[in-house]
């Protein structure tokens, strides 16, 4: 059913912009544009330029049901069509990131309760997996508590992860009888190695922040006090940036691995060609000769 809760207002930079009441002062930018739903479970919320996306079962450490595996990809799809966005923060509610797929649903497709056939259900976890990835904005995880099977492997889905020293993490898969999936064979030995990547998915152990720290799983751990205004900064200087630059910069990493060092440098030529070509880059020079920070429209 329809979300009745907090509900994104999305904007778009305006030429017009608001003004004060006698005309003279320029005090803030039009909030016009689409508005994407949250659903039950699944929060979104949008300050200015930056988007977060909550889950919210506090009483199952947020644990994702098919529909809202499906509603995770529809927010994400919908999240990349918009260029007003800036950056996304990805988190959970009631302490907790997510501790992967509900299991209750596991245990009544293993019944027979559940009529939908396995693959064509994975199919799906598949495509919100694909939209999590595939997000043209900088997308940064903020890990409280647990985050653990897709869960975790949703935090390592983003392009940056920033955890509480509390959290605590794990490749849980194995402990129900099941392989790796919502991208975690892909991205985790990207992150830490194939034979770390081989040694968290075999063994399922549940691993500390300070361990995720030294291995390289996250970029940083903070303490539960600090997290919260920690990732807002990151987000509001991520947000500050050259948003077209921001996300073939995106773009170039997370395909650099699949190329070759000539395709790289031929992609790399390709996107100086389109930035050079933009009004950001001229704000850039300007703002340089004129010793100010930029203001990048993204155009």
């Amino acid at each position: 059913m329809p979300w009745t809760g907090p509900v994104a207002g999305w904007v778009t930079r305006s030429d017009t912009g608001l003004w004060s009441a006698d005309g003279t002062t320029e005090i803030g930018r039009v909030i016009v544009g689409n508005v994407i739903e949250g659903v039950e479970g699944l929060d979104v919320e949008r300050d200015g330029d930056v988007v977060t996306v909550t889950m919210n079962r506090p009483e199952v450490m947020n644990a994702m049901t098919g529909f809202l595996f499906r509603e995770f990809g529809r927010v994400f799809r919908e999240l990349n069509a918009d260029e007003s966005v800036r950056a996304v923060v990805l988190t959970g509610a009631g302490g907790n990131f997510c501790s992967g797929a509900d299991v209750s649903e596991q245990a009544d497709r293993v019944g027979g309760a559940v009529a939908v056939n396995p693959l064509r259900n994975l199919r799906r976890i598949k495509a919100s997996a694909q939209a999590l990835h595939e997000c043209q904005h900088p997308v940064v995880a903020k890990v409280y508590g647990v985050a653990a099977g897709a869960g975790l492997n949703m935090a390592l889905g983003c392009d940056l992860v920033y955890a509480a020293d509390t959290a605590r993490f794990s490749e849980i898969f194995a402990r129900r009888g099941l392989t790796i999936d919502f991208g975690g064979s892909w991205v985790l030995p990207r992150r830490v190695g194939l034979h770390r990547a081989k040694e968290l998915a075999l063994l399922a152990e549940v691993i500390d922040a300070s361990e995720a720290d030294r291995i390289g799983l996250v970029n940083r751990v903070l303490s539960e006090a600090d997290l919260d205004a920690h990732v807002a900064d990151v987000v509001a200087r991520i947000a500050a940036g050259p948003p077209l630059a921001l996300s073939m910069s995106k773009a170039l990493l997370n395909n650099g691995a699949q190329t070759s060092m000539s395709q790289a440098l031929e992609a790399e030529g390709q996107a100086q060609a389109v930035n050079f070509g933009t009004q950001d880059t001229g704000e850039a020079a300007r703002a340089w000769g004129e010793k100010r920070q930029p203001e990048f429209e993204g155009r």
